[in-house]
Formats: structure tokens, C-alpha cells, sequence
């Protein structure tokens, strides 16, 4: 059972913790292959998205997830709220509070925000992504795919490509894969690799190759040109050139490693298209996936105030 009123990150989550929610996920994405949309968990329950930035897979796959545990759904954007009147995301979460919402689900450019705001509210608060700082339900559902794929977490080498420096979803992922006993490699630009990398558990490659070599997954990471400002790399084709995943470099990793995106994917620049559209390719199912991991985390954070 989660021990926690929210769920923020994977760096807070123990391994039993993140176990725990891949097991239930595994059993929702199952139900979802069955054609069940209709479960009774969250009956009589209201769901809030509070999105301070733009999305589409996180956004959506949170309010079916929550529609098909029988939820009440919300959306606020907040280029259309009060934000723009001046309210604080304290004060936002209070009037949330008072409407009587039982699950907050955030996304915010500020780092911390989601766990400022579960600190302000009795409702449960779920990062959907803050920052720089992690994207925890994108890391859980990646880790639902390999799991799915190879059986277990534990022993697998995954090499992660792309903008690690402002890549909330890097950092979520070092954190479980971690934590669940895999072997986290990287590379990118020195200028796109945050200068502790190393320090938190993550092996620094000096090229592609050495990166790849021997991975059972390879992931991409979307070159995030909104939040770079200053030249970190000349150009994305070069990136792509230098940098990118093709076909010559999936040859150093093992004969049945996957490739994964957490998307949107800049085509031809983190990976080219005939990986993002070939057999070993779980990108798709990383989408479904998604759903899976965010049912399981409403349906757990509901299970944990039954019990209390």
C-alpha cells in the first residue's frame, strides 16, 4: 500500500511502493486489452487536472484513466483560470479544496510545485510533471513496458539519449530503474548532461556506442527547444547526426532490445523513423501503458483512505 497522501515522485516511492503500482498496472492494462472501460474504484470521486503547461498524452490519459475507475473529471487549464487574474497556486488549490475534489493531478514549470500544493490541500495530489525537477507516472509506465517485455526490471542495462539536462523524465526514470536494480547508462552533449549526473546513480558514456552497447532498452529523449535558450547544440541536424540514435548504433545493443520514446518525438532527430516505426519499437505501447500506470496510481491512493 502507498504510504504517502500524494504521489510526487519515484526518488520519494520505495521499490515495494513502485512494485506495488506495476502490479496493479499490469492488471488494469490487461482489463484495457479486455475492452473494460467501466470500473467501479473512484464511483462518486472527483478528478482535477490543474495543467500550468501544454500536453496531450499526460493530460488525456489521466482523465480516461480516472473515467474509467468511475470518476468525476475536471480539467483546468491555466491560461483559461484565475491564474491569469494573479492566483496563487496556493490559493488555487484551496478553492479546489473547498469544492471538495478528492484528487489533484499537476503539471507546473516550477520544480516542487506539486508537493507545495499536497502540503496546502486534504486532497490527493499527483505530479504530472513539474519542472525540471520529475515526471514519476512517466517512469512508472515506462517501467510497466519493460516489465511487460523481459519479465522483470531488475538486471536490465537501459540507455537513455536526449536532453538529460532538462528532462524531467530522465531523471524519474534513474530514480525507479534504480531502485528496482537496473543499470542506467547516458549520453548526450556535455552541455544537455547536468554536471552531478554521475553522482545520482547514472553512468556517463563518452559516446553513443559506448552508451548502447549491450542495452536492453534503448529510450530517446525529445530535444526540449522551449526550454533551451543559448546554443547547447548547433543545430538538430547535427544533433541527429552526432547524437541521435540510428540504425548503425541500435547494432551495439542486444539482438532483442526495445526502443522507447516518452513522445512527442522530434522524427529523425532522437531516433529516426525507422526505429520509431520498426518491430522492436514499444512507443505505442508506452501510450497505453500510461493509462495502466495512472489507473493504478488513483486506484491505490483510493484504496490507502479506504483503509485509514
Amino acid at each position: 500500500m502507498l504510504r504517502q497522501k500524494d504521489v510526487t515522485g519515484l526518488y520519494e516511492l520505495s521499490a515495494e511502493e513502485i512494485d506495488e503500482i506495476l502490479c496493479v498496472a499490469a492488471e488494469m492494462k490487461q482489463k484495457l486489452r479486455s475492452g473494460v472501460k467501466n470500473l467501479p474504484d473512484l464511483t462518486g470521486r472527483a478528478v482535477t487536472t490543474l495543467f500550468y503547461e501544454n500536453s496531450t498524452r499526460t493530460r488525456c490519459s489521466f482523465e480516461l484513466a480516472a473515467k474509467y475507475l468511475g470518476a468525476h473529471v475536471v480539467n483546468i487549464s491555466a491560461a483559461s483560470s484565475s491564474v491569469q487574474k494573479g492566483e496563487t497556486l496556493v490559493d488555487t488549490g484551496k478553492t479546489l479544496d473547498a469544492m471538495r475534489n478528492d484528487f489533484i493531478i499537476i503539471r507546473h514549470p516550477m520544480g516542487g510545485a506539486p508537493k507545495l500544493l499536497g502540503k496546502t490541500v486534504k486532497a490527493h495530489v499527483i505530479n504530472g510533471g513539474d519542472g525540471m525537477n520529475e515526471h514519476p507516472t512517466q517512469a512508472l509506465l515506462d517501467m510497466l513496458t519493460m516489465r511487460e517485455t523481459f519479465g522483470a526490471v531488475k538486471g536490465l542495462k537501459v540507455a537513455i539519449l536526449g536532453d538529460i539536462r532538462h528532462s524531467r523524465v530522465a531523471k524519474s526514470n534513474l530514480f525507479g530503474l534504480k531502485k528496482l536494480g537496473a543499470e542506467v547508462s547516458v549520453f548526450a552533449p556535455r552541455t544537455l548532461i547536468p554536471a552531478d549526473f554521475d553522482k545520482m546513480g547514472a553512468k556517463v558514456c563518452a559516446s553513443r556506442e559506448e552508451a548502447v552497447d549491450g542495452a536492453d532498452v534503448v529510450m530517446g529523449l525529445r530535444i526540449q527547444l522551449e526550454r533551451q535558450h543559448g546554443g547547447l547544440f548547433p543545430s538538430l541536424g547535427e544533433y541527429a547526426k552526432f547524437y541521435g540514435v540510428n540504425e548503425e548504433v541500435i547494432k551495439y545493443a542486444k539482438p532483442n532490445a526495445i526502443v522507447m520514446h516518452p513522445g512527442p518525438v522530434n522524427r529523425g532527430v532522437e531516433l529516426t523513423c525507422s526505429l520509431i516505426d520498426g518491430a522492436s519499437s514499444r512507443i505505442e505501447d508506452q501510450v497505453l501503458s500510461g493509462v495502466a500506470v495512472r489507473m493504478s496510481v488513483l486506484k491505490l491512493l483510493n484504496d490507502q483512505e479506504a483503509r485509514a
